[in-house]
C-alpha cells in the first residue's frame, strides 16, 4: 500500500497536547515478531533509508580505533574494512552501518511488543497498491472486523476499471462528505492520462439484489499529474484541482467549465482553504504560493501568497484557523508557516527524506503531526511545541519498495471509535491505539 487518502471527521472540542498518550502496538497475530526475525536484505544497499548514526557501538567506544580495520565488541577482535563493496566478503562500512541499524530496529520492536494492547473500533479506508505489472489496484478496505485477538481486513475491490498508474488520490465530497474518489490515471502507450471520479459506493458489496452499481460519474483527459485536490470551498463548489508539470488545472465537474494557470515548476502538493477562496500549492523548485480563486486566470493578481523552502516540497497542511500552513519538502524539513507575516514559527526535527515524495498527516483534535521518513520509521510530533512523542519502527527491514504509508483517525469507526493509526506495509496492515 504506497498511496492512501482519507478524511477523518472532525469533532466538537480539541483534547490538549499534553494529555496525548504514546501509541500501543497492537498486532495479534505476532506478524511484526516473524518479520523482525528475518534477516536484513541487500546488507548495505540502503544508504539513504536508515537513520545516521555513528559507525560504531557502545561495546568498541574502549579499544583504540585503527585505520582500514572494526572492531567487533560481540567476537572483542579486530577486521579488516574493506573498499566499496564486496559479494566474497560484505564486511564494509555500509554493511555495518545496515547491521546496527537492523539491530536497532528489532530492540524497537521488541519494547513495541512489551506494551498494553488494546482494542480499537473500525473505519473505511481507500487504498492504492502497487502490483507487478506496473499499474495500481484500489479499493476500500472495510475495518470493520478489526477486533481483539484477530486483525483481519477485507478489501472490497473494484473490478469495473483497468490497473493503471495511479499518481494521486483524495477523498471526494461531491453529494455529502467522502461521496467519490479522485484520482489522477497515469498515461499508458498511446492512451493519454485522465482524471476520474468515482462514487465511493463502486467500492461497496452492500448493493441490494437487481439494482445496478453505480457508473463512473465523469473522466477528463488530462497530462499526468502531481497531485490532486478536491475544494470544499463555497467559491469553488464542485470543483477539484490538479497540479501539473508547471501548470495548475482548475475543472468543475458540474458544468466542465477549467481554468488553467501557468507555474515555473512542477506542482506536487495541493490543498484548498475552507473559509478563504485559496488554493495552496507547494511546487519541485521549493516555492509554495496560493491561487486566488476569485481572480480568474487572467493578469498576474492570481498569486495571493509567497513562501519558500529549499527543496521541493511533498506536502502542504492548511491548519483549522486557516492563519498557519504546515510543508514538508526532500531535504526532510517540516515546517509552520504564518501565513500572515509569510514566517516560518516553528520547525519540527528528526523527519529523513532524500528524495522522495512523503505526506504529512497534521491532527489538530489531537495536536499531533505525523511523518513517515525515508527511513521507514513513523515520528509523531506535538503540533503544539514541536517535541517528538514517539518513533515507531517499521515491521519490515528499511528499503525502498517497504516505506510504509499511515492513516490515523481521531475516532477509527465512527463517534464511539477510540483515536488511532493504520501502518501498511506491503501486504500487511498494523494497528497503533492508544491504551
Amino acid at each position: 500500500m504506497n498511496k492512501s487518502s482519507w478524511q477523518s471527521r472532525r469533532r466538537r472540542g480539541r483534547r490538549s497536547h499534553q494529555q496525548n498518550p504514546w501509541f500501543r502496538l497492537r498486532d495479534s497475530d505476532d506478524r511484526s515478531n516473524s518479520r523482525a526475525a528475518r534477516p536484513a536484505q541487500d546488507s548495505g544497499n540502503h544508504d539513504d533509508e536508515s537513520p545516521s548514526t555513528s559507525s560504531g557501538t557502545a561495546g568498541a567506544s574502549s579499544v583504540p580505533e585503527l585505520p582500514g580495520f572494526y572492531f567487533d565488541p560481540e567476537k572483542k577482535r579486530y577486521f579488516r574494512l574493506l573498499p566499496g563493496h564486496n559479494n566474497c566478503n560484505p564486511l564494509t562500512k555500509e554493511s555495518i552501518r545496515q547491521k546496527e541499524m537492523e539491530s536497532k530496529r528489532l530492540q524497537l520492536l521488541k519494547e513495541e511488543d512489551k506494551q498494553k494492547k488494546a482494542d480499537t473500533n473500525s473505519d473505511r479506508l481507500f487504498t492504492v497498491n502497487d502490483v507487478k505489472v506496473g499499474g495500481s489496484k484500489y479499493g476500500i478496505i472495510n475495518l470493520q472486523s478489526l477486533k481483539t485477538p484477530t486483525l483481519k481486513v477485507f478489501m472490497h475491490e473494484n473490478l469495473y476499471f483497468t490497473n493503471r498508474k495511479v499518481n494521486s488520490v483524495c477523498w471526494a465530497s461531491l453529494n455529502h462528505l467522502d461521496s467519490h474518489i479522485l484520482l489522477c490515471l497515469m498515461g499508458l502507450a498511446e492512451t493519454p492520462g485522465c482524471t476520474t471520479l468515482l462514487p465511493a459506493s463502486l467500492f461497496l458489496n452492500s448493493h441490494p439484489a437487481g439494482i445496478d452499481r453505480p457508473g463512473m460519474l465523469c473522466s477528463f483527459r488530462i497530462p499526468g499529474a502531481w497531485s490532486c485536490a478536491w475544494s470544499l470551498n463555497i467559491q469553488a463548489n464542485n470543483c477539484f484541482s490538479t497540479g501539473l508539470s508547471r501548470r495548475v488545472l482548475l475543472t468543475n465537474v458540474v458544468t466542465g467549465h477549467r481554468q488553467s494557470f501557468g507555474t515555473s515548476s512542477d506542482v506536487l502538493a495541493q490543498q484548498f482553504a475552507l473559509m478563504a477562496p485559496l488554493l495552496f500549492n507547494g511546487c519541485r523548485s521549493g516555492e509554495i504560493f496560493a491561487i486566488d480563486l476569485r481572480c480568474g486566470n487572467q493578469g498576474k493578481g492570481w498569486k495571493a501568497t509567497h513562501l519558500f523552502h529549499d527543496s521541493a516540497v511533498t506536502s502542504v497542511r492548511i491548519l483549522q484557523d486557516e492563519q498557519c500552513l504546515m510543508a514538508s519538502d526532500m531535504a526532510g524539513k517540516i515546517k509552520l508557516w504564518d501565513l500572515r507575516t509569510t514566517k516560518c514559527i516553528r520547525q519540527y526535527e528528526g523527519h529523513v527524506n532524500k528524495y522522495a515524495y512523503l505526506p504529512l498527516h497534521v491532527h489538530e483534535e489531537e495536536g499531533i503531526l505525523m511523518a513517515v521518513g525515508q527511513d521507514c520509521y513513523t515520528r509523531i510530533w506535538s503540533l503544539h511545541d514541536a517535541r517528538l512523542l514517539r518513533t515507531i519502527p517499521s515491521p519490515y527491514p528499511a528499503s525502498k519498495a517497504d516505506i510504509p504509508s499511515v492513516a490515523f483517525s481521531s475516532r477509527l469507526g465512527g463517534s464511539r471509535g477510540a483515536p488511532g493509526l493504520l501502518m501498511a506495509v506491503g501486504q500487511d496492515l498494523y494497528c497503533y491505539s492508544y491504551s
